[in-house]
Formats: C-alpha cells, sequence, structure tokens
C-alpha cells in the first residue's frame, strides 16, 4: 500500500512539475513594462533566496564543501549556468514577445536534439526507428523554415541549449536542489550587479512600479524553485519511462496557450511541421516502450535460467529411521 501511495505521490508530482512549467508563459506578461534580460535577472537572484532557504531548512549544506574541492565539477556547474540562462531568457524573450508557439516547439525538438547529441558527442549508436526519428525532426525543421521563412532559431536554440544543459547536469551528477542553488549562484553575482546597474540608471521597474509589480518579480524565484522541487520528488518515485511521457504536457500546454490564449497565427505549412514533430516523437516513444519491455523479458528469461541452473539443495533422507528398522 506504501508503495503505491508514494507512485501515486510521484505522478502527481511530475504532473504538478510539467504542468506549471506549460502554464508559465501565462506568468512572464504579468511582469511588463520589465524587460526580458531584468526578469531573467530578478529570476536568478530571487531564485537563490529560495533555494538557500529550502537548504536552511533541510540542513543540506555538507555538499558545498565537497563541490569548491572539486574544480572540474565546478565547471561543468559553470557551463550549465551558462546555458540554462540563455535559455531562460530567450525563452521569457519569446514568450513576451509572441512567440510561444515556436517556444513551444524548442521543447517538442528537445529529445531528438539530445539523441542527436548522444551520437555526436558521446559515440552513442541509434536504433533504427532512433534514426528514423532523428531524420524524420530533421525535415520538419526544414518544413518550419519554410513556413516561417526563416529557420525557427528560436525553437533551436531553446532546444540545443536545454539538451546541453541536460548534460551537463548528467556529468555533474548532483540533486536537483542543490544543482539549482550551485548554478543560480554562478550567476547571482553578475544578475545582481546588472539589477544595480539599472538602478543607478533610473532604468528598474522594481522600485518604480510599485509594490505589486515587485512582488511579481520576486515571485520569479518561486516560479523557478517550486516545479523543480516537485520534479525532484516525481524523479525518485516514478519509472524514467513515464517521466518521459510526462515531459511533453509542457510543449503541449504552451502550444495551446500560444494559439487559444494568445492567439498566435498557425498557417498550414507550419501545422505541417509540427505534425512531423508530433510523428518523430511518437516514433521514439513507441521505440521506448518497445525496448523496455523487451529488456525486461530478457532479464525474466534470464532469471529463470539461472534458477533451473541452480543446484538443487539435496533432499532430506529418512536413513536414520531406515537403520531403526533394521
Amino acid at each position: 500500500m506504501k508503495g503505491i501511495n508514494e507512485q501515486r505521490a510521484g505522478l502527481l508530482s511530475g504532473i504538478g512539475a510539467y504542468g506549471l512549467w506549460g502554464l508559465v508563459p501565462l506568468f512572464w506578461p504579468l511582469l511588463k513594462p520589465a524587460g526580458a534580460i531584468e526578469i531573467l535577472a530578478h529570476r536568478m537572484v530571487w531564485s537563490l533566496g529560495f533555494v538557500a532557504v529550502a537548504l536552511l531548512v533541510l540542513r543540506r549544506w555538507s555538499w558545498i564543501g565537497e563541490l569548491v574541492r572539486q574544480p572540474r565539477k565546478l565547471g561543468l556547474i559553470s557551463v550549465a549556468a551558462a546555458t540554462i540562462t540563455v535559455n531562460w531568457g530567450l525563452y521569457i524573450w519569446s514568450v513576451n514577445n509572441g512567440h510561444v508557439v515556436e517556444a513551444s516547439l524548442g521543447y517538442f525538438i528537445n529529445p531528438l536534439v539530445t539523441i542527436a547529441m548522444g551520437v555526436l558527442l558521446l559515440g552513442e549508436r541509434l536504433r533504427p526507428v532512433q534514426w528514423v526519428a532523428v531524420g524524420t525532426g530533421f525535415a520538419a525543421v526544414l518544413v518550419l523554415a519554410i513556413g516561417y521563412g526563416r529557420p525557427p532559431w528560436i525553437s533551436l536554440v531553446l532546444a540545443f541549449s536545454f539538451a546541453t544543459y541536460g548534460l551537463m547536469k548528467k556529468k555533474v551528477d548532483m540533486g536537483g536542489l542543490e544543482s539549482l542553488t550551485a548554478e543560480t549562484a554562478v550567476v547571482f553575482v553578475p544578475a545582481l550587479g546588472y539589477l544595480l546597474w539599472l538602478g543607478a540608471r533610473g532604468e528598474s521597474t522594481f522600485a518604480s512600479d510599485g509594490v505589486g509589480h515587485a512582488a511579481l518579480l520576486a515571485s520569479a524565484g518561486l516560479v523557478t524553485a517550486v516545479p523543480l522541487v516537485l520534479f525532484g520528488a516525481a524523479a525518485i518515485r516514478v519509472p524514467l519511462s513515464t517521466l518521459g511521457l510526462l515531459q511533453y504536457l509542457a510543449p503541449v500546454f504552451q502550444f495551446v496557450l500560444g494559439i487559444l490564449y494568445f492567439h498566435e497565427a498557425m498557417p498550414p505549412e507550419r501545422w505541417a511541421g509540427f505534425a512531423l514533430v508530433w510523428l518523430a516523437l511518437t516514433l521514439l516513444t513507441w521505440d521506448a516502450f518497445r525496448t523496455a519491455r523487451r529488456t525486461r523479458a530478457q532479464v525474466r528469461e534470464a532469471r529463470q535460467v539461472a534458477q533451473q541452473q541452480a543446484p538443487q539443495p539435496n533432499p532430506p533422507t529418512d536413513e536414520p529411521a531406515s537403520r531403526a528398522q533394521l
């Protein structure tokens, strides 16, 4: 019963994390007239504040000393911080400048970019269905480039920056809360310096647009931290295959919001491009489930063979009884 409750809690946490990430386009326009860079700087500064409080409550500080003594890991975290800064900044700009649908495309094609990077950078080998999916994704980008009249740069930068961020996170191998703390600590000083510079020039909206606006800017840190905490809770309670499916909730919500709420245009060629992306993702999902099912079957067969080949214990004998009868 406890296991079932744990899985249910993990599933709800995962839905909450990806659901919040999918609905976040509704939040960034509330922060206008602040520009994308100012919003990004507040997001970095206040995120560090929230995660520091969380670490203080949980008393999880021991990892900091170990991290400081590992220059290579610090370098990887710095790269992760730089790439997620690009990702966050471009995403905020996209939402507040009418490119929600194109931004959602970036997170749709992110799994395809991650696979391509695995082949190019890590020497991984793809299964035939994965090759077909990657090729279909490349065709989708070409179709969308024709539809937009230019390559979908926003989507590509978002996809590649987040894939690079994921690669760095994998190499660093730290918990979600700890890695977010380290990443925001890396960019905290530049972000705070930028906000102080804006204030000195009289261009900061934090102090000039009222208490409500200042509270919204500060809450950007909470909007960043809460989904990550929920994601961390889901990651330890539900299978990776389930998380892989849940990750599509965010771009689906963003795509729907872009069309129905922000009323962005979707001419036929864009529908065709998105359809190819969705086909590629369907192929990836089907191949992942098929491979996982085959792996489980092979594990069961190996266990059965091992049990059959294991030496059987000798059956108990009734030798003493026989001697008594003699």
